[in-house]
């Protein structure tokens, strides 16, 4: 009964991954298509139908080419990161509820804020060791950046947490079957698509990768797999936090066709937010969080529990 017990749980797992390979394979090219339309132009449309085979051409491309390592590198380190950063990016889906046997369990968001905080260090240790002032640079502004945004993201969380008083994200959606938090916290709702965006290292908050003054950041000394499995990350982070998005303010009933919708649209906006604004300055970046995003969620956190204690002396 155990061994059946594995090979479903491995079996559950594969596919979960394979699926999330697949969609940020396409979400690359969504990306590429959406840009080029705001960009005036039409984007991949070459390889294969309307450019539907270019991901996996450019995973061929990526994965053939030769693997340069620099002399001054640390070589373990700087060989491991990307892998370890693919890793914690996928791992971190197995928190969401996808009522199959065994990937459910009731500390979800625990794993999730604890998994996610791990991810700063993969970019970190890229950049670190790599041995070049550019990357070191890079790192040390990607720390700072994500662990200031980490803060009122996971304020918002605990607001939610409190309301709800469990850590499922499955009872997440069970509150959410008359009306979404959505509606009852607006401003909640666009600090996280924000601190999102921050965390993902997605234009404004690109800072990780500002290439007009890092020659493309932390990953300046990465190329063909190297290069991809971070990129792989990155794209399987943004989908993960469209997902998490959709379960925490929309409901996110997993088994209804619109989910799927929801989710492609918040991963739209990541997209259609990179088309239209230019990347902050950093000072700005560091004022938002701190002096903005901050006292806004910790407000909400209070009203929050006020408004638990409030229910909960009514009951009494």
């Amino acid at each position: 009964m155990f061994m059946f017990d594995f090979i479903i749980i491995i079996f559950n797992l594969l596919i979960l991954v394979v699926g999330v390979l697949v969609g940020v394979a396409f979400l690359t090219l969504f990306e590429r298509k959406v840009l080029g339309y705001i960009q005036i132009r039409k984007g991949p449309n070459k390889a294969g139908f309307f450019g539907i085979v270019q991901p996996f051409s450019d995973a061929i491309k990526l994965f053939s080419k030769e693997h340069i390592t620099p002399i001054m590198s640390n070589y373990f380190m700087y060989y491991m990161s990307p892998v370890f950063s693919l890793f914690i990016s996928l791992l971190v889906w197995i928190c969401l509820p996808f009522f199959t046997s065994f990937l459910n369990f009731s500390f979800s968001f625990l794993f999730f804020l604890c998994v996610s905080s791990l991810g700063v260090y993969t970019i970190m240790v890229a950049g670190w060791s790599s041995n070049s002032n550019y990357s070191m640079l890079s790192g040390l502004r990607c720390v700072a950046q994500t662990i200031s945004y980490e803060v009122s993201l996971f304020i918002i969380l605990l607001s939610f947490l409190g309301l709800i008083g469990s850590l499922s994200i499955f009872d997440m959606v069970i509150y959410q079957l008359n009306m979404w938090f959505f509606f009852i916290s607006m401003p909640l709702c666009m600090i996280w698509f924000s601190s999102s965006l921050a965390e993902t290292n997605r234009t404004p908050f690109d800072f990780a990768e500002g290439e007009s003054e890092l020659v493309s950041g932390f990953n300046v000394e990465y190329g063909s797999g190297g290069f991809a499995l971070i990129f792989m990350a990155e794209y399987s982070s943004i989908l993960f936090m469209s997902s998490l998005f959709v379960y925490i303010f929309m409901g996110g009933l997993f088994m209804n066709f619109m989910y799927f919708i929801m989710v492609l649209f918040i991963s739209f906006l990541f997209i259609w937010t990179r088309g239209t604004l230019p990347r902050f300055r950093y000072d700005k970046l560091m004022y938002l969080t701190w002096k903005g995003f901050l006292p806004v969620s910790l407000n909400f956190l209070m009203f929050f529990f006020g408004l638990k204690f409030f229910v909960y002396v009514l009951m009494i």
